[in-house]
């Protein structure tokens, strides 16, 4: 009776969890084939393994240089959202007030703003103070788009923790702002791995705004470049799906990198907030 239970549970998880790879399935089998094999012929049909398409998806839209630019921009507006969300959050939990409380319901309202509804005034900012074309922008604009759901998860993460954490800390000579860097942080690392993984696949797979921000050739990221072959080349799937693949590969290692933390600090942030 109880594995028959137990089936009825897995089974409807198995079958989504099928259905969510099947895409990525499709998009191996692709990037395999040669360029005269551009469409799936089903799951029993093997690919021709043709492996030049990533040398020449590689070298057709320079992904070098645009993994380069997600690099930079990736770590940058993760490193920002990590240090000011999670000081933000602190402050919130620890220190409550109508001020905090007016501040956290504020980021809260951010959070159902669709980003791209702001994107033309950002437009005219930045290219008024000559952030078009640049890094430093990209990375700002990301980490104002990541900052409002990261201190909504270190908010109710350390809203879980013992005050005694930090308190034993500012006991023996501590001031709070070294407490929390030398002490608190080092728990939050299940939250901060939660963060790093949904900002860093968010800003990652950016397109909505880096196509208007990012214009120069130089400077576009993994998306961008990925999308010019269908723009430059036409319908060149082979090499539009082993671009992605590539792409794609830096995401998948930081995912497993941080998994064993990732459910955990997801539940905890939003459960105990």
């Amino acid at each position: 009776m109880k594995s028959t239970r137990n089936l009825w549970i897995y089974a409807p998880v198995a079958v989504m969890a099928l259905l969510s790879l099947i895409p990525f399935y499709i998009l191996l089998y692709l990037s395999l084939n040669t360029p005269s094999r551009t469409m799936f012929d089903g799951v029993l049909m093997l690919p021709d393994f043709h492996f030049a398409n990533y040398v020449e998806a590689w070298k057709s839209s320079k992904i070098g240089t645009a993994t380069v630019n997600s690099l930079i921009i990736t770590v940058g507006g993760v490193a920002i959202i990590v240090a000011a969300s999670s000081m933000a959050g602190y402050a919130i939990a620890r220190y409550s007030n109508k001020f905090h409380a007016v501040l956290f319901n504020t980021l809260l309202i951010c959070m159902m703003i669709p980003a791209i509804i702001i994107t033309v005034p950002l437009y005219s900012l930045m290219k008024s103070i000559g952030g078009i074309n640049t890094h430093w922008a990209m990375i700002l604009l990301m980490a104002s788009n990541g900052l409002p759901f990261a201190v909504f998860l270190y908010t109710g993460f350390i809203k879980g923790l013992p005050r005694e954490v930090e308190e034993s800390a500012i006991i023996d000579g501590c001031t709070p702002f070294t407490a929390f860097w030398r002490v608190t942080f080092h728990f939050l690392r299940p939250v901060t791995a939660a963060v790093v993984i949904l900002q860093g696949l968010a800003v990652w797979n950016n397109y909505g705004q880096a196509v208007f921000f990012l214009q120069r050739e130089s400077m576009r990221t993994i998306p961008l470049a990925v999308s010019m072959f269908f723009q430059q080349y036409g319908a060149q799937w082979n090499l539009m799906a082993a671009a992605s693949v590539i792409g794609l590969a830096p995401a998948v290692a930081a995912f497993l990198l941080f998994q064993k933390y990732f459910i955990k600090g997801i539940t905890a942030g939003a459960v105990k907030g």
